[in-house]
């Protein structure tokens, strides 16, 4: 037994904490902050109006990915809005001293796929960045989560946060995953179980031999998705998988630094006897090819199932949220999706924009030609994806099938952008949210791997991925 047994976030919290007293938030050292275009303007009108600079440019790093265009990247950004908090970024971060990965610049993509290429992401530190999907850092067996704008000015101000210490949560996956089975399909089925609010107030971590056999960049979509069951964030134990893949980063500790680096981070493990405050077990010969048929993350099943009918909801306060997704979404109680005619395919997002996800979808499209009545993105998740992609004859194969490969962004992963989906239409999405309206006003998203997106995109419709693997 353990003296004082802590979980791998246990460790990591409690090393980082700067100011302890009960009854307040502690006050959290931050080892890398992240900043975009959008959540950091005010926070630098904050330090401006103060006289304040950045405490540590050193440990802050920027890029633009949330507004920019993903088409003639080249040029000057059409829309206004965009083109200002772009601009904006440029401003404030000549201002300040503050490294920026800007459009052309070979750094330059969505923030949470460049921290971990760029080795600025490293197991046992603590990340933030003002977007929610930061919990995809914690892959690497780290402590992220996103902040709010004012808590944005709080980090650049100090390099510290004030955040209470969230319950912690263990979910463990044990077996072997199915054909067809994706690391996107393993965290849409968590979320189907527990819900879009079952692990809130919880900090996640994710356990079991399933996860283990996850290459990093499919680690990096579980804990990517984390924050759509309500988790603060989500993380893995770092393990040799992780050390590989860090190794010989550009940032990366090397030689003789990265072997003292590895021997901290292996202790960066849960001890046996640390107790959670709530451990959820599931088997990975239940997952299937997941979709979603509403409006949150939650409402998801697996794609050879039927939408439930009210009747057969656990809850009877769902009753109204899911008549109104199900209106909104077009689609009725008790119906399959299989079959069901598609408008748009997007593969791309912090989720599922890296070289991995890319790969799969050529495997499987390549010799083939997409449905003439879909229209399909892909949308690398960095320059480096992009470049990669490239290398290795990619485009050559999405060219082939008629898929348009686009520059880095988070394009129509959210409407903020000029990639959007028109009102009305279907979109088989990578991405991590299918809100109304989150790819476009009146837009109607299916969440699901960039598998069955890829085949979707060859039939036309909702596809069971495994009738083709």
């Amino acid at each position: 037994m353990s003296e004082n047994p802590k979980t791998i976030f246990e460790k990591i919290w409690d090393a980082h904490v700067v100011k302890h007293a009960e009854g307040y938030p502690d006050a959290l050292f931050i080892d890398r902050h992240f900043i975009h275009e959008v959540t950091s303007p005010q926070a630098f009108d904050g330090l401006r109006k103060r006289g304040i600079k950045v405490f540590n440019t050193a440990r802050t790093t920027a890029t633009a990915d949330h507004n920019v265009p993903t088409k003639d990247q080249h040029l000057p950004i059409k829309e206004a809005l965009s083109r200002h908090q772009v601009e904006t970024l440029r401003k404030n971060c000549k201002e300040f001293g503050v490294e920026l990965y800007d459009l052309g610049h070979p750094f330059q993509g969505i923030v949470h796929i460049i921290g971990p290429e760029l080795g600025l992401t490293l197991p046992g530190m603590t990340i933030v960045c003002g977007d929610s999907h930061t919990s995809t850092h914690g892959a690497f067996g780290n402590i992220a989560f996103g902040i709010g704008t004012s808590e944005v000015e709080q980090v650049l101000a100090t390099q510290c946060v004030l955040q209470y210490k969230p319950k912690t949560m263990k979910i463990e996956i044990n077996g072997q995953l199915g054909k067809g089975v994706v690391s996107k399909d393993i965290i849409l089925y968590i979320i189907s179980k527990i819900s879009a609010s079952g692990a809130t107030g919880y900090f996640v971590e994710y356990t079991g031999s399933a996860i283990r056999s996850l290459s990093m960049e499919a680690r990096m979509t579980i804990c990517n998705m984390s924050i759509e069951m309500g988790a603060r964030g989500g993380l893995i134990a770092p393990d040799e998988t992780t050390y590989n893949y860090i190794k010989e980063r550009k940032f990366a500790p090397q030689g003789k630094a990265f072997d003292d680096a590895k021997k901290n981070w292996e202790h960066l493990k849960t001890d046996e006897d640390a107790k959670y405050d709530s451990e959820l077990i599931f088997d990975a010969a239940d997952i299937a090819p997941m979709i979603t048929y509403g409006t949150n993350p939650g409402m998801g099943m697996k794609v050879t199932d039927r939408i439930p009918t009210v009747a057969e909801l656990k809850e009877m306060s769902e009753q109204t949220s899911f008549k109104k997704s199900l209106e909104y979404m077009g689609l009725e109680p008790g119906s399959r999706l299989l079959g069901k005619t598609v408008d748009y395919v997007f593969i791309g997002s912090c989720t599922n924009a890296r070289i991995e996800d890319l790969r799969l979808v050529a495997d499987i499209v390549r010799g083939k030609r997409k449905a003439s009545n879909v229209e399909v993105w892909v949308i690398p998740g960095s320059k480096q994806v992009e470049t990669q992609a490239k290398q290795e004859g990619l485009d050559k194969i999405f060219e082939a099938a008629g898929f348009e490969l686009r520059s880095p962004g988070c394009s129509a992963c959210l409407g903020m952008n000029e990639d959007k989906v028109p009102a009305g239409k279907y979109c088989i999405s990578t991405s991590n949210r299918n809100f109304e309206g989150r790819q476009g006003p009146k837009s109607r998203t299916f969440l699901a791997s960039p598998l069955s997106a890829a085949i979707a995109a060859i039939t036309g419709k909702v596809t069971d991925v495994r009738e083709f693997v």
